[in-house]
């Protein structure tokens, strides 16, 4: 099981990636950012191809995991407290969009925004 990449997550856009793979790196972890060059050359197919995928060796996939869960951010309300998942009650859930639709593909922001637990991957509505 140590041959192969584990990834880490995936991206929309390459910039998006470039303070997970500096603080990897920094720990001595290399990445593999794959897609990177082919959003470069054309970020509009991000959404088509699964955007940028953060990848790291597997023998580094449990160290990795927890660096990245240190500086990963997390869904917040308005208010600035962390969204609560309903079912599991954790504090770690990031914002998802499911982009189903030709109307949600074309124009990303018309969809109503929703969070998915880290913990136990339910998606909530606010």
């Amino acid at each position: 099981m140590g041959d192969g990449f584990y990834t880490l997550g995936a991206f929309s856009y390459p910039a998006d990636v470039q303070i997970i793979k500096g603080k990897l790196e920094s720990e001595g972890i290399s990445v593999f950012l794959k897609d990177e060059y082919t959003l470069n050359s054309d970020p509009l197919i991000s959404d088509a191809i699964g955007g940028v995928k953060v990848q790291v060796a597997f023998i580094d996939k449990a160290r990795a995991i927890e660096i990245y869960d240190e500086i990963r951010n997390y869904a917040i309300d308005d208010n600035g407290k962390p969204i609560v998942c309903p079912n599991c009650k954790a504090q770690k859930s990031e914002v998802y969009y499911t982009r189903k639709g030709i109307l949600n593909k074309l124009f990303p922001f018309f969809e109503k925004r929703k969070y998915r637990c880290t913990q136990c991957n339910i998606i909530t509505k606010p």
